[in-house]
């Protein structure tokens, strides 16, 4: 049978009766066959809770704890959807995030009821996994078969959201065949094997870590072991002690775990290979040189409209080519005319970024599944029988691509694009900098000015940045641009991330330099960066009034 074919269903009842070890949190320790019981009988359970007629979907409002992988066993088994909750939203957001997904049953546990207080939530049955009645609900599904015909590879699986940055989150369909094709493609990958065991750090309820951590174990009968939340000072102690050897990042995780205290035996450790988005080449560097373990860099739309595989004789700083099947290509949003390739001079430096940025889209067929309830996001993402992934990408002779950031990080700074994430890969090298994130920030006359945030690490402070020392390092990158170089540069004691860890930059680019931070910046005119003053904000604010862009700091 294909891997399209498979179900995750199958996947799932393939670990009936493996009594290896199958999942680890803290001290709890499930076999795979326990793991597949638990799921059966939750699975029997939701059936009963489910009011005929309804749509399938339960809402997961968990950190991750072992009821996370046993729910989306179970609902696998019962032929449901589940909607990963974002403890981080409140309020009427979160309300809506639950009430939009259509979910009759929402799974928590009592450190998040709170959440919950004085939320409308009709028809919604709340089940608290932490509870003597939630023991008790389940007791008589003990013993439940599993009946994987229950689902197809149309199925309904997840119901994950994409970032609300820009609006209400868009919940991503996600089919059983779907998510059990992806988990058997990174099992070919990285020759992910039965003795293997997936450290799952970051948040279930994202996709991220469902599709790519947790797919593939449960397509390869792998462990899991889980970290309730991401713990940058526990990360290399989880990793022994569970003796994983494969893990998922996201977005400034792995900065964080090297910004921690270097250890001799840092290198002493099971890990074989990392698997994430936006570590970047200096970190990932950084990484396999003090803990010896290889960071794949890959892209994915979290729609699952387009994805690029990096491969052997891939350049520093791409991140591959596009997978087999997948007409990708970098357009110009508005001529939709493919963009002519990137030209770089000796050093590495981008010559042609004005014309060769663009828009990446898929013009060929796509396994984007569509939104959930949301017609409109979905016209917006294809358009023209094209997947648009709004992310900004150039592409090489040779057909290797590039990330240049998100079209809403665009740059455009005296008529030229620049690229947000080349600039963020030169500042990595910044050897104070832990984290690193560069945006735009209005021009007072016309485009934009470049804004850099900047993390120190723990031996750093603040108040001992060095805006010289910081400037001659400017000077001496190569392939760094005379446009590139930040006008102003942000210090943060931690950078500003979403639950993901992914940078928190729309609220970064709101700030802009008008914040409680230090900010430093280069006057037009100067080579040198000076502390930015209270006089120099009044300033700068009158020239954008009399330029009629005083608008333009507020959005």
């Amino acid at each position: 049978m294909g891997p399209m074919r498979r179900t995750v269903a199958e996947l799932v009842q393939e670990r009936w009766g493996d009594h290896r070890p199958g999942l680890w949190c803290e001290d709890q320790i499930l076999s795979h066959h326990e793991v597949a019981a638990g799921a059966a009988a939750r699975a029997a359970l939701l059936a009963d809770l489910l009011p005929r007629g309804a749509d399938p979907h339960l809402g997961v409002l968990l950190d991750n704890t072992p009821e996370f992988p046993l729910w989306l066993s179970a609902a696998a088994l019962a032929g449901a959807a589940v909607a990963g909750v974002n403890p981080t939203r409140r309020g009427p957001e979160l309300a809506r995030d639950i009430l939009h997904t259509d979910c009759r049953v929402l799974v928590t546990e009592r450190a998040h009821l709170p959440l919950l207080d004085g939320l409308r939530l009709p028809g919604v049955r709340i089940l608290v996994t932490d509870s003597d009645a939630y023991a008790e609900l389940l007791e008589p599904y003990a013993g439940a078969k599993p009946d994987p015909a229950r689902a197809t590879p149309a199925t309904r699986m997840l119901l994950y959201f994409t970032s609300g940055s820009t609006g209400a989150p868009k919940a991503a369909i996600c089919s059983q065949g779907r998510l059990a094709a992806a988990g058997q493609s990174l099992v070919g990958q990285f020759g992910v094997r039965r003795d293997d065991v997936h450290y799952i750090c970051m948040p279930l309820f994202h996709g991220n870590a469902v599709i790519a951590d947790w797919a593939p174990a449960v397509a390869a009968g792998a462990g899991v072991a889980l970290r309730r939340r991401f713990s940058a000072s526990r990360f290399l102690d989880d990793v022994r002690a569970y003796g994983a050897t494969y893990f998922t990042y996201v977005g400034r995780a792995v900065q964080y775990i090297l910004a921690t205290d270097e250890r001799p035996d840092d290198r002493d450790n099971p890990l074989r290979v990392g698997f994430g988005t936006e570590a970047g080449a200096v970190d990932a560097a950084r990484f396999a040189e003090r803990f010896g373990v290889r960071l794949v860099e890959g892209y994915g739309s979290s729609e699952g409209g387009a994805a690029i595989q990096r491969s052997a004789g891939t350049p520093a700083g791409a991140i591959g080519r596009a997978t087999p099947g997948d007409d990708l290509a970098v357009v110009d949003a508005v001529t939709r005319r493919e963009c002519p390739p990137a030209d770089f001079d000796v050093d590495g430096r981008l010559l042609n970024g004005a014309v060769a940025i663009g828009e990446l889209v898929n013009r060929g067929r796509t396994p984007f599944e569509g939104y959930w309830r949301n017609e409109d996001a979905y016209g917006q993402r294809v358009r023209d029988g094209w997947y648009w992934t709004g992310d900004l990408f150039y592409r090489d002779r040779e057909g290797f691509l590039y990330f240049a950031g998100r079209t809403d990080d665009r740059l455009r700074v005296d008529s030229e694009n620049l690229a947000p994430a080349m600039i963020e890969n030169i500042l990595a090298r910044y050897e104070h900098a832990a984290a690193v994130a560069v945006y735009g920030v209005p021009d007072p006359v016309a485009g934009d000015q470049v804004m850099a945030t900047l993390a120190l690490r723990e031996t750093d402070t603040a108040g001992r940045f060095d805006p010289l020392a910081f400037a001659e390092f400017l000077l001496s990158q190569a392939d760094l641009g005379t446009k590139m170089a930040p006008r102003f540069v942000r210090i943060a004691e931690r950078m500003p991330v979403t639950a993901t860890n992914k940078v928190h930059r729309v609220g970064l680019r709101r700030e802009g330099f008008r914040c409680a931070d230090p900010v430093w910046w280069r006057p037009p005119g100067e080579s040198g960066y000076r502390r930015l003053t209270d006089a120099d904000v009044v300033a700068l604010t009158e020239e954008y009034a009399a330029h009629g862009r005083s608008e333009l700091l507020d959005r």
